[in-house]
């Protein structure tokens, strides 16, 4: 099936842009925006059980791959450059492993080809424990969410998944079970012997630690020709809490 996506610009070089966990294309737009001035023409997916696209009880890193494969083959894109975030960049790590054919350049957001622990179960228990048929507003449902989710900046990027059902009622765009019966194939390391030879850029958040000294000593190995940099005030969500620094980053990278 095809993913849902949002198209910017015209430009002769295609950017496909893959989500994080929990998130969706709209994340993607501000950027989308600033690299359509740049004559890019930018391809904002949704991957299948988030945001507007299909639900599947299948999710796994190659499934998202051929995902990728089948959105390209579907617009007739020959070649194309990929960014993914968190999830989103094993899913493009993982194409390029499987599809490098159709790849000119790759950009990793705060992520690697490793295991991660994470707190998804607790998050996801939290969406699952409120009360929807009674929550009449996103305000209430926020207010809901409070104790179990402090930050107020992460409940309202969980709650973009939110959606309106009926005029009384909200519900939420990801099937939250399907994600908690697949958590250990968003968390797992992908294929020890994964490869590409082509150009990537990692991009780290100066706050955050997906990416450190250690647990990166082994890129490359993988993607031998990758550099890494790294955004000032900036944590996992690289590209919304340092949008300036990133974009230069990442036209710098796509333009040598």
């Amino acid at each position: 099936m095809l993913l849902k996506s949002k198209i910017f610009g015209q430009g002769n070089h295609v950017l496909i842009v893959l989500h994080g966990f929990l998130g969706m294309s709209d994340n993607w737009k501000s950027f989308a925006k600033k690299m359509n001035e740049k004559l890019f023409q930018v391809h904002l997916l949704d991957q299948r059980n988030h945001g507007e696209s299909f639900h599947s009880n299948y999710f796994d890193y190659k499934t998202l791959a051929d995902d990728l494969k089948f959105y390209i083959n579907f617009h007739k894109i020959k070649i194309c450059s990929v960014l993914g975030h968190s999830m989103g960049g094993k899913t493009a790590m993982m194409f390029s492993n499987v599809y490098p054919q159709f790849l000119k350049k790759l950009i990793i957001v705060d992520i690697l080809p490793i295991f991660y622990k994470n707190d998804y179960l607790k998050i996801l228990n939290s969406l699952k424990s409120l009360n929807l048929k009674k929550l009449k507003s996103r305000k209430d449902i926020d207010k809901a969410l409070e104790s179990k989710i402090k930050d107020q900046s992460f409940r309202s990027f969980l709650l973009k998944n939110l959606q309106r059902v009926s005029n009384q009622e909200f519900g939420f765009k990801i099937d939250l079970e399907i994600i908690c019966n697949n958590l250990d194939e968003v968390e797992k390391e992908l294929p020890s012997n994964l490869f590409f030879n082509g150009d990537v850029l990692f991009i780290k958040g100066e706050k955050s630690n997906y990416i450190n000294d250690i647990n990166s000593r082994n890129i490359s190995k993988q993607f031998p020709k990758h550099k890494l940099v790294e955004i000032p005030n900036a944590g996992h969500w690289v590209h919304a809490e340092n949008l300036n620094d990133f974009f230069k980053e990442t036209v710098l990278f796509l333009e040598s």
